[in-house]
Order: structure tokens, then C-alpha cells, then sequence
């Protein structure tokens, strides 16, 4: 029999660790709480909203959410001062409310409860459990400053993995860059008292030119870009023709377009056949990879329904 809760779930998922113990715990528990982990630092960008999406699927069958903006991770990852960090905390909760989190999401600050004294034992015991190593590793993906790191970027894993714990957290929900840290998380916390988390991992897409998303190259779309800056950055964007492999318009389709749409109509010149409608996203690859779709013609719809994603949120910003 299909779990539907789980087949929800597992849409557009890099990986589940474990599938099994999802299912079960979709399939037999109630209560059950998700959360992911956000660095408020910079403007939030497509990039976010994939876990976004992952935890709105979360709600849409019956778990709880967590939000953490993780002010305090930000800080120790050189991502700005306390203050700085503080009032993009304040933006990105506004901006994950606009998207449409369903009221009742929690959201919490790292500030909140991580300078409590039985966090700060938390974090020393598994200090105690972590080689310098395994936690230099784990925090390789997604460090600031990998080449030559800081010491409190050593804290950060442990505080990640306190975090799963002391907020009491079943689902882990992250990009495939926090995959080292959520298995510390697994391995460590059950023998201090703790549940070992259900990791759901989202993959890391590509920037627009195909290389690392990534706020420095400035290849992302921002959730407050204007419309104009939408068609232009997506124009721009690289796009090979009846190529489908590492093509970021492609995933923007996937990712984004389809499951927020249940038909997507592409415009296109009646010389090459006119309008064409798609009700899901395999169909579209496999027009785009005969080459029924022109590049153009996916810029242009990816324009369209990007635009239709994201100024909802941009008007609700501007009026908050």
C-alpha cells in the first residue's frame, strides 16, 4: 500500500536517512516535529526556499515546524555582527511567512535558548564525544571560511546537532551540504538521551551559470528582485539547447515551477506550433531534449511563473 505522506514527502528529496524509518514514522506517530536551520545573513534566495517548500510539505500532512533562524550560528560562521544578524532574522522570518508556512510554524531564535547552562553542557559533552576532524569535516559544505577556519566554526556541528536535540526534533529537514552534520546528529544523540533524527535532504542546485549557487557570484535569484531583474537574470541564464544535464533553467522547472503549478503553459511562436501546456515536468525535459522547445521558450516561461512565485512575497514585504 502507498504511504501518501510519504510519497509527499519524498518529492523532489536528494535522499532520506532513512526511507524506512520515515515511512514508519509518517505511517505511526503523531506529534511528530520537522525543523530546518537558517544562517539569516544576506538576502534569502531560491536557494532557501527549496527546504521551504520541504517543510510546507511537512505541514501539509499533519507535522509540526520549526523554524530556526540561527543567529548565533550565523555569528560564529563570520557572517556579519549581532546586530547585523539580528535584523536579517527579523527579514527572514517576514519573508518565510509571506511564502506561505502555515500559521502555527514556530519560530525560533539560536539566542533564545542557546546560552542556557543545559545547552552549554550539551555542547561540552559532545565536545567530549567529537574529534577535531570529524567536526572540521562536517563543516566543510558549508563553512565560510573553509581554507583556514576559526575556532568557533568547530562549535558550529555541535550546537547544530545540540539544536536537533534540545529542541526535541524527528525530521531534520537541510540541503545535502548538511548531510556530515545530521549524521553526527544520528550517531551521537541517541546515547545521550536523545531521539536520533530522520534526516530529509534536499539537493544543491545550480546558479544560473551553471556553477555553485552562490550570493558572491551573484548568479541566484532574490526574492526581492524586481520583475525586470527576474527576465534579465533568467535571460542570461545558461541554457544550452536539448541539453537537460546541470541546466539550471531546467531545474528551475523542476524544483520550483511544478509544484507550485498544476499546468504550466509555455509561449511560443505559431511558426514552431504555439502555446504548448504541461502537466508535469518529465514531459517538459523530454520536449526540450528533441529540441520541440527552443532555450527561449524556457526562459520565457521561467520568467513568467518565477515572477508569479516571488512577487507575492515581494508585495507582502513592501506592505508589512
Amino acid at each position: 500500500m502507498i504511504n501518501v505522506k510519504f510519497e509527499q514527502v519524498m518529492s523532489n528529496v536528494e535522499e532520506a536517512v532513512t526511507e524506512d524509518e520515515l515511512a514508519a514514522l509518517l505511517d505511526n506517530e503523531t506529534n511528530i516535529t520537522a525543523y530546518a536551520g537558517y544562517e539569516p545573513s544576506g538576502k534569502l534566495h531560491l536557494g532557501h526556499l527549496l527546504t521551504a517548500y520541504k517543510l510546507m510539505d511537512l505541514q501539509s500532512v499533519g507535522v509540526d515546524v520549526i523554524v530556526l533562524l540561527a543567529d548565533l550560528h550565523a555569528y560564529l560562521n563570520e557572517k556579519g555582527t549581532m546586530d547585523q544578524i539580528r535584523d536579517w532574522a527579523d527579514h527572514y522570518q517576514k519573508c518565510f511567512s509571506a511564502l506561505g508556512l502555515a500559521e502555527g510554524t514556530r519560530f525560533v531564535r539560536g539566542s533564545d535558548y542557546q546560552l542556557e547552562p543545559e545547552y552549554t553542557k550539551l555542547i561540552l559533552k559532545l565536545a567530549r564525544h567529537t574529534t577535531l576532524n570529524r567536526a572540521r569535516r562536517s563543516m566543510d559544505e558549508v563553512s565560510r571560511n573553509a581554507e583556514d577556519p576559526v575556532v568557533s566554526q568547530m562549535i558550529y556541528p555541535l550546537m547544530q546537532t545540540a539544536d536537533i536535540g534540545y529542541l526535541n526534533i524527528d525530521i531534520a529537514v537541510g540541503g545535502i551540504d548538511q548531510r556530515k552534520i545530521h549524521m553526527l546528529a544520528r550517531e551521537e544523540l541517541h546515547s545521550m538521551g536523545f531521539k536520533s533524527p530522520v534526516c530529509v535532504h534536499t539537493p544543491i542546485l545550480l546558479g544560473l551559470d551553471a556553477n555553485k549557487m552562490s550570493s558572491s557570484s551573484d548568479n541566484l535569484i532574490a526574492i526581492e528582485d524586481s520583475p525586470e531583474s527576474i527576465k534579465k537574470r533568467i535571460q542570461s541564464a545558461y541554457c544550452p539547447p536539448r541539453t537537460v544535464g546541470d541546466n539550471p533553467l531546467l531545474q528551475l522547472y523542476r524544483y520550483y515551477v511544478f509544484p507550485q503549478f498544476k499546468q504550466v503553459e509555455l509561449e511560443r511562436p505559431q511558426q514552431y506550433g504555439g502555446p504548448i501546456c504541461y502537466e508535469d515536468f518529465s514531459t517538459l525535459e523530454l520536449d526540450y531534449a528533441v529540441g520541440k522547445l527552443h532555450p527561449l521558450d524556457l526562459k520565457n516561461g521561467a520568467a513568467t511563473y518565477i515572477e508569479r512565485i516571488i512577487g507575492p512575497i515581494r508585495s507582502a514585504l513592501r506592505s508589512d
